[in-house]
């Protein structure tokens, strides 16, 4: 009797453990900036940056050409010479188009959707991503990031 108490402690610990270990899902934000213009190769994509201190920030740096490297067969990323702000959450699934911030100075564009444990600072989210992995290819990639002029911003 005094053993199987054991056992079952010790699986709900494990079991704390690992869901402890899990990120929570944090939502993105629900007022957004203005568009970017994301090229690649020749395809052009239209984006819109979240309203977090870091995609304030990243717009401000615009325009951008941007030499990124390959991981994992689903994400393109490069080291910025500045330092954003950061807030990381994790979003528990990535999503396609999807570009943000690790840490305070890797800017990553996923052309993938898949789970995730690590956490995120959203910078914004590609439109229409149906041809964004053709776009980006399996290998180091130019994107360019462009502000995109409205009569709010000229």
């Amino acid at each position: 009797m005094k053993r199987a108490i054991g056992l079952i402690l010790a699986g709900i610990a494990a079991f704390l453990l690992v869901s402890g270990a899990k990120c929570e899902n944090s939502p993105s934000s629900e007022k957004t900036m203005p568009e970017i213009r994301i090229t690649i190769g020749g395809k052009t994509f239209s984006a819109t940056l979240e309203n977090t201190p870091a995609a304030a920030e990243f717009a401000k740096m615009l325009p951008l050409t941007l030499r990124m490297n390959e991981l994992n067969g689903n994400e393109k990323y490069i080291g910025l010479s500045e330092k954003l702000p950061a807030k990381p959450s994790c979003p528990g699934r990535i999503r396609s188009g999807e570009l943000m911030l690790y840490g305070r100075s890797t800017l990553v564009l996923f052309y993938e959707s898949f789970p995730t444990s690590y956490s995120y600072t959203r910078i914004g989210k590609i439109a229409d991503v149906k041809e964004l992995k053709e776009a980006v290819g399996n290998r180091e990639v130019t994107v360019k990031f462009e502000a995109v002029k409205t009569e709010n911003n000229k």
